[in-house]
């Protein structure tokens, strides 16, 4: 069964499963970075994670993901002496973690990490998702974890890692579109040798992650392309610097913290939006109250063009 493209369908997470295709999910970002390249530092404090997760969900987040070690370009995430260790990503990530699900009890938590032991402690904890932006290529025991607790995962495609991503080679659209969909057909492949049943998979293109600047718009332009992998879509574009270099000509010599928020605001929405319409089923977003009123928009052009019942 399909929704204007978008399959209707469940994603199975640890206790409960949550219906895609409808209607698009939005997921609110926690970062619990000092380093983040769009607010670190602000919400380090747990208690100011844990204050921002509750706007979120008050601005209408459908889940949250919280992340405590930065993924930007250049950063050593993922290397064999990552810029976060283990103990410290847990030392930071678990007190918010707490925090929210005391204070909100059933909320969706999806915890942003690539390393086995974090996902475990979180999921142990009360999270039910886990979004590995190396898509299980970085730490060999995330799998088997993400089995062991029945987790819902979102395997991302990335194209090397962050210290290598500047270096990246340009690719013609057509062939970054094989590159995309043979990495995410490699991870998701990797999912069903550990146990996962395919229903408990979400898959993200990765915009950003190994993409040189003009690659995403092509990726963006063709994301649609991806649903034949057979799972629904998580698109994460808000923020990116991608977007911001696309409006720096318009800005000029302009104050450099506003020019930054407006492009946050407008060309995070603008992309977040395409990328709904062409098959995403959740946005991963910083701006959650923007992203529900565009989504809202998005889903109704999408509703529009579904065929009638009797078509």
């Amino acid at each position: 069964m399909s929704f204007a493209g978008r399959d209707i369908g469940t994603w199975r997470l640890s206790t409960r499963a949550l219906q895609l295709g409808t209607h698009t999910l939005v997921m609110g970002v926690v970062n619990i970075t000092p380093d983040s390249f769009s607010d670190g530092g602000l919400f380090l404090a747990p208690e100011a994670a844990v204050a921002h997760a509750m706007r979120l969900l008050d601005e209408g987040a459908d889940l949250l993901d919280l992340g405590a070690e930065s993924t930007r370009p250049g950063s050593c995430a993922g290397g064999d002496a990552p810029s976060v260790s283990t103990e410290e990503e847990q030392a930071r990530l678990l007190p918010v973690l707490e925090g929210i699900l005391r204070a909100r009890p059933g909320t969706i938590v999806s915890i942003d990490t690539y390393k086995a032991a974090t996902a475990r402690a979180a999921l142990r904890q009360g999270a039910e998702i886990v979004n590995d932006v190396s898509g299980f290529t970085w730490d060999g025991e995330m799998a088997a974890a993400c089995a062991e607790f029945g987790a819902g995962i979102v395997l991302t495609h990335t194209r090397g890692r962050p210290d290598e991503w500047r270096a990246q080679t340009h690719l013609e659209p057509d062939i970054l579109l094989g590159v995309v969909r043979a990495g995410l057909e490699a991870s998701f492949a990797t999912a069903a040798a550990a146990g996962i049943p395919p229903e408990a998979v979400v898959l993200d293109p990765g915009y950003g992650f190994g993409k040189r600047f003009d690659e995403n718009y092509a990726l963006l332009a063709r994301q649609a392309e991806l649903l034949a992998l057979g799972r629904p879509l998580l698109a994460g574009v808000s923020r990116k610097s991608f977007l911001r270099r696309t409006l720096a000509p318009l800005h000029g010599s302009g104050d450099p913290a506003e020019v930054l928020l407006q492009t946050h605001q407008t060309a995070s929405l603008a992309a977040m939006t395409a990328a709904i319409l062409n098959g995403a089923s959740i946005v991963r977003v910083h701006e959650v109250h923007q992203a529900v009123e565009g989504a809202r928009i998005a889903d109704a052009i999408l509703a529009a063009g579904r065929p009638a019942a009797n078509s």
